[in-house]
C-alpha cells in the first residue's frame, strides 16, 4: 500500500509556545487520509529524523501558569455517540526504549487549577524517585494538540520499570476539549486537581497579571459588570476558573470520580506532608515525601523543600510565587464569596470533600 504524507503546520497563534517545547528541529508529518474530516483521533503520526532526541531542555524549563480561556485549537474528533471511543491503556503505549528507560504517555496529569498550587505540588513530587515529570507545561491538550500524540510522548522524560510519568498544565481543567482528548489517549489516566478558595485564587490570578501589566484596570472593575448591582462578570477568566463545579461536570462525562484526586491548595501550604501522603497513595507509590522534606519559609509564606544532599541551599519556588496581593475592598470580597457559595457547595457535594471555603 502506498502512503501519502502531508506536513502539519502549527496554528500560527500558538506556534511559538508549541515550538519552544520541541524536542528536535524537524517538523511533524502524519499519514494523509482521503476523508480527513472523518478520521478518528488516533491518526497515524510519524516523526521525522531529529525529533527523537531527549526533551531535557523542556524538562528543565518552568512556565508561568498560563492564563486559561481565550483561543483554543479546534479539532473535531470523530468519537461518535457520547464522545467515548476505545483507547490505549495508560502509560504503556508506544514506548521509545533505550538502555535508560522508555518514553511513555503520562499515567497521571495535574490538570488544574491555575494559581491553585500546581507548581508547588509538581516540585514536591519530583523529589520522589518513582516520579518523572516534564518541568515545563506542555499545553498539548489545549494549544498543541495538532502536533500529535507522538510529539507529545516525545516531550516526556524516560522512565524505568515502576516509575510514573507525569506532566502538569493547569489550563486543561477549564478547556472544553481536554477531557475528551485525554480520554482518547488513555481512559486510565489519573487526574489531579489542586483547588483553592476561588476568591483568593481570583485575586492571585489578578496579581500575576498585574505584575506583567501594571496598567490593567482594578480588580473591582474587572470582577463586576455592574458594581452598583453587584453583578459579577463571569466572562473574566479570573472569575470563571473558580466555578469548579461547572468545569468538573464536563470531566465527569469521560472519567469516573475514582480517577480524580482533589488536592487542597490551602492544606498544601499548612500541611504539605499530609497532602503529599494523599497524593502518593493516589498514585500508588510509597510515601517517600514526608514532613522531613519541608520547612516553612516565613518570608514567602509557604513551605519549601529542605536542602538536598550535595546542594548548597534549600529549594524554594521562584520570585513569581508568593507575591503580595493588592488590597481589595472587603465589600468586593464579600460579594464574590456570596457569588461562589452555591458553586462551592455543589463542588463539595460532587467531590465528597468539604474544603472549608464558606
Amino acid at each position: 500500500m502506498v502512503m501519502h504524507f502531508e506536513r502539519i503546520q502549527p496554528h500560527e497563534k500558538f506556534k511559538h509556545s508549541c515550538e519552544s517545547l520541541r524536542p528536535g528541529g524537524a517538523g511533524l508529518i502524519r499519514q494523509a487520509q482521503p476523508h480527513d474530516e472523518g478520521n478518528p483521533p488516533h491518526k497515524l503520526l510519524l516523526l521525522l529524523p531529529g525529533l527523537a532526541g531527549d526533551a531535557a531542555a523542556a524538562a528543565a524549563g518552568e512556565d508561568e501558569e498560563s492564563a486559561a480561556g481565550g483561543s483554543r485549537l479546534e479539532e473535531e474528533d470523530n468519537d461518535g455517540g457520547d464522545g467515548r471511543i476505545g483507547s490505549p491503556s495508560a502509560g504503556g503505549a508506544l514506548p521509545v526504549a533505550n538502555g535508560f528507560g522508555s518514553k511513555k504517555f503520562p499515567q497521571a496529569i495535574i490538570v488544574g487549577v491555575k494559581k491553585g498550587g500546581t507548581r508547588a505540588l509538581l516540585e514536591f513530587l519530583r523529589i520522589h524517585p518513582d516520579v518523572r515529570a516534564v518541568g515545563a507545561e506542555p499545553h498539548f491538550f489545549d494549544r498543541c494538540y495538532e502536533k500529535g500524540l507522538l510529539w507529545y510522548r516525545n516531550l516526556m522524560p524516560r522512565t524505568l520499570e515502576g516509575q510514573i510519568t507525569m506532566e502538569k498544565t493547569p489550563s486543561y481543567f477549564v478547556t472544553k476539549e481536554a477531557p475528551r482528548r485525554i480520554y482518547n489517549m488513555s481512559r486510565d489516566t489519573k487526574l489531579i486537581v489542586v483547588v483553592r478558595n476561588p476568591v483568593t485564587r481570583a485575586i492571585s490570578d489578578y496579581t500575576q497579571t498585574l505584575s506583567k501589566n501594571p496598567t490593567i484596570p482594578s480588580f473591582q472593575a474587572l470582577a463586576f459588570k455592574n458594581i452598583s448591582t453587584g453583578l459579577i462578570d463571569t466572562t473574566w477568566s479570573a472569575v470563571r476558573i473558580g466555578i469548579y463545579a461547572k468545569h468538573l461536570d464536563s470531566w465527569l462525562r469521560y472519567f469516573p470520580l475514582s480517577k480524580f484526586l482533589f488536592v487542597s491548595g490551602e492544606r498544601l501550604v499548612s500541611d504539605p506532608a499530609g497532602e503529599m501522603a494523599r497524593v502518593q497513595d493516589f498514585l500508588g507509590i510509597k510515601r517517600v515525601v514526608t514532613d522531613k522534606h519541608f520547612y516553612f519559609n516565613e518570608t514567602k509564606g509557604f513551605p519549601c523543600l529542605k536542602k538536598p544532599e550535595g546542594s548548597s541551599r534549600p529549594r524554594c519556588l521562584g520570585k513569581s510565587k508568593g507575591r503580595p496581593h493588592p488590597k481589595i475592598d472587603p465589600q468586593v470580597i464579600r460579594r464574590l464569596q456570596e457569588f461562589y457559595r452555591p458553586f462551592n457547595m455543589k463542588f463539595y457535594q460532587m467531590t465528597g470533600q468539604d474544603f472549608g471555603w464558606d
